[in-house]
Parts: structure tokens; C-alpha cells; sequence
């Protein structure tokens, strides 16, 4: 009788623990391609500013400003580091929780 309790709760944990290590592992992809849109739509509307203003923008503020960026700074840390207003900046989104 005892025994027979033992594997139920033995099968439960693995269950729950499978549960548990595909619900982690869909959030680590979800913050991923989050971080990977996020860039790409950082890298669009710098280049979106160059067509129009013919530079790039200076700060990832001015693009939140005058296109339409919108950041989860809960969720993300983004370095934008131009070199020069005729140079592509260098954009790198890494998502919080990767730390």
C-alpha cells in the first residue's frame, strides 16, 4: 500500500519537474527573441532616421523620442554606441534575466 504511494508521488515529481523545466526553458526563448526584435526595430528606425535626417540619431533616447521606440527597461538593458552620425551605431539588447 505504502509502496504503491511512493511511485505515485515519484511519477507526480517527475511530472512536475518536467512541467517546470519546459516552462523555464519557453521563457529563456521568450526573452531571447524579444531581445532580438527589440533590436531589430532599434536598428530599423536608425536607419529609418538616416533616410530621413541623413544621420544616424545620436541616443537611443532621441529615437524613443521622434520614432516610436518603446523599451521594457524592466526587462531589457540596451546599449546603443554610435561612432559617428554617417556610421551605423552598434546595438546591443541583452535581456535582464540573462544575467
Amino acid at each position: 500500500m505504502i509502496k504503491g504511494y511512493l511511485i505515485t508521488v515519484m511519477i507526480f515529481g517527475v511530472v512536475v519537474g518536467a512541467f517546470l523545466n519546459g516552462v523555464l526553458s519557453m521563457s529563456g526563448r521568450m526573452d531571447r527573441e524579444g531581445a532580438e526584435t527589440l533590436r531589430s526595430a532599434i536598428a530599423r528606425a536608425s536607419v529609418q532616421c538616416y533616410a530621413i535626417e541623413g544621420r544616424y540619431p545620436p541616443s537611443i533616447q532621441y529615437l524613443e523620442e521622434n520614432y516610436g521606440i518603446r523599451i521594457d527597461r524592466d526587462r531589457f538593458y540596451v546599449f546603443y554606441e554610435g561612432f559617428a552620425s554617417n556610421i551605423m551605431p552598434d546595438i546591443t539588447v541583452v535581456s535582464i534575466s540573462e544575467e
